[in-house]
């Protein structure tokens, strides 16, 4: 892993700080020759990295799946094989759409009129698409992106039918994008942005160089998933770390316990009353990591992730933090 090298190379070259080279030189923790070695700091975090795409209301999803659903439509109609061509009032629905989405000021009861006739147009089309597709009895005509758009909509419109059946706002595996159907809603419960469309990371820092320790387009609980992290650690590098440094989503009982038992310090607030002779951690402990943050979405556009495949997006992602450790290495 490049990542990793560079830390090697970071260390023959003498770039640790005075701290670090004291947890690298930390004393050997062994239980019967067993037990590895603890050595070094890690500091853990998780953030969202979100898509450029427009931001997903209900009436727009539905509209647009409507419009690609057109399309297919055009694009599957053969006058040699069909009759007729299926009806798709398009022109209609495309008027009763813009007359809700360009209202300054929309109630509860007008969009939802307006998501019943989007959603009743879209579902004759999409039943007009499977007609049409009867027709076909060799080979469909529709190629790989086409049919990945076909599969797209008919799960969108399942979604928001069921969505809007429920009078609810919230489904497992919700479609936000019709062209990157992968991208999840990430709640980060910010004042600016409570709700972020993207993926999910997990980075820890080790001896100044970030890891990229999962990426996921699901929302997930980092807090959950701490050992894995500690054993990536240890696969990296053999050892332990000596100390984690991380906020209180990790600190659980069951997480402090696995850390107590694996020789591992916890730097964080400890449960209960504050004795005299807890660890204490300063304000800006957990610094370098949000400034690791902050470089990569202010500098390197990890806040506006531009790449529109799901491969392409993890790898831009990837580069960011690969570009982060290289500057590093250089400084």
């Amino acid at each position: 892993m490049l990542s990793v090298k560079i830390v090697e190379i970071k260390r023959k070259k003498g770039v640790s700080n005075d701290k670090e080279d004291k947890d690298s030189d930390s004393t050997d923790n062994e239980n019967n020759g067993s037990t590895p070695k603890h050595k070094g700091r890690v500091i853990f975090d998780a953030t969202a990295c979100p898509q450029d795409i427009a931001y997903p209301t209900d009436l727009n999803l539905v509209s647009e799946a409507r419009e690609v659903s057109e399309r297919l439509i055009d694009r599957l109609y053969a006058p040699v094989l069909h009759q007729k061509k299926p009806r798709t009032y398009r022109q209609v629905a495309r008027k009763r759409y813009l007359q809700t989405a360009q209202k300054k000021n929309k109630s509860k009861k007008v969009i939802r009129k307006a998501m019943k006739a989007q959603l009743d147009y879209l579902r004759r089309n999409i039943k007009s698409i499977h007609r049409l597709l009867d027709a076909y009895p060799d080979k469909l005509p529709l190629n790989k992106k086409e049919l990945k758009y076909l599969y797209v909509i008919q799960t969108l419109y399942q979604q928001q039918l069921t969505m809007f059946e429920k009078k609810t706002h919230t489904i497992e595996d919700r479609i936000v994008s019709i062209h990157q159907p992968h991208i999840r809603p990430i709640v980060r419960g910010k004042s600016q942005a409570k709700v972020e469309f993207g993926s999910k990371i997990h980075v820890s820092i080790i001896d100044g160089v970030s890891f990229l320790d999962e990426l996921s387009w699901d929302a997930f609980n980092e807090g959950s998933h701490l050992e894995s992290y500690i054993e990536q650690y240890r696969k990296r590098s053999g050892y332990y770390p000596e100390e984690v440094l991380a906020d209180q989503i990790y600190c659980t009982r069951a997480n402090r316990k696995m850390l107590k038992e694996k020789g591992i310090r916890l730097l964080a607030k400890p449960l209960g009353r504050p004795s005299a002779v807890s660890i204490h951690v300063s304000p800006g402990e957990r610094n370098p990591i949000e400034g690791k943050f902050g470089q990569a979405k202010t500098g390197y556009g990890l806040n506006r992730i531009k790449a529109r495949l799901r491969q392409t997006s993890e790898s831009w992602i990837a580069s960011i933090f690969l570009v982060l450790n290289l500057v590093k290495l250089a400084g």
